[in-house]
């Protein structure tokens, strides 16, 4: 897990940041670890009871060890996993990255995850914008996609990503990943942190008994 200082998105190569290890706090009973200051993002899309919602960043180690695991959790229960962009300002790749997923994305949703998937699962690989360039040039021959010569001319994409970022810092997020699982519960807390990721299934089983009564949230939550 990474943690660091709150800066404004993009800032200088020169700030310094703060590194921590992962969180040891208890999932049930223990704080959070994220102090949530607008909860207001954290509601399933429409239609659903339970959801996934974290924030990423794609050339974050421990984003990718988390990433087979929601993959999983969200085909075994099938849920919504909503994956928002918080790309870490010291590293060097991630917001291009994060353009690029969004890219694939106007293709098709699932192009974009796969990118995604396929950039975690390689990240060690990816050592900089030059081997990123390199590696989304073969994800897209392998697709049958033609890159265009600017992923993102106008800026559009990057808004984006900026969108996501500054959600996330109205919300509290200290640390990549930070992931909740999410209820239209109308009924106690309706978001918990995952904490103990091995605990996501248990979270996941007792958020749909929750909301076993509750009627599909009806606006959709970005």
């Amino acid at each position: 897990m990474l943690r660091f200082l709150r800066p404004a998105f993009p800032v200088a190569c020169a700030v310094v940041f703060l590194l921590a290890g992962a969180s040891a706090s208890a999932q049930f009973g223990g704080a959070p670890t994220t102090p949530v200051h607008d909860p207001a993002a954290l509601r399933p899309p429409a239609g659903a009871r339970v959801a996934i919602v974290e924030f990423e960043d794609l050339e974050c180690p421990d984003c990718a060890n988390a990433n087979p695991l929601l993959k999983e959790a969200a085909a075994k229960y099938n849920i919504p996993w909503v994956r928002h962009d918080f790309p870490l300002p010291f590293h060097v790749w991630s917001s291009q990255a994060a353009i690029n997923a969004r890219w694939f994305d106007t293709k098709s949703k699932k192009l974009g995850d796969d990118y995604r998937d396929l950039v975690f699962a390689n990240q060690p690989s990816i050592v900089d914008l030059n081997g990123l360039q390199q590696f989304t040039q073969k994800f897209a021959q392998s697709h049958g996609v033609a890159l265009p010569f600017a992923m993102d001319p106008q800026g559009k994409l990057q808004a984006e990503v900026k969108a996501d970022y500054a959600l996330g810092q109205r919300i509290g997020i200290e640390h990549t990943p930070t992931i909740w699982v999410v209820t239209n519960s109308s009924k106690g807390a309706p978001f918990v942190e995952v904490v103990d990721r091995t605990k996501l299934f248990q979270l996941i089983d007792q958020a749909l008994a929750e909301t076993r009564s509750e009627t599909p949230a009806r606006t959709a939550h970005k």
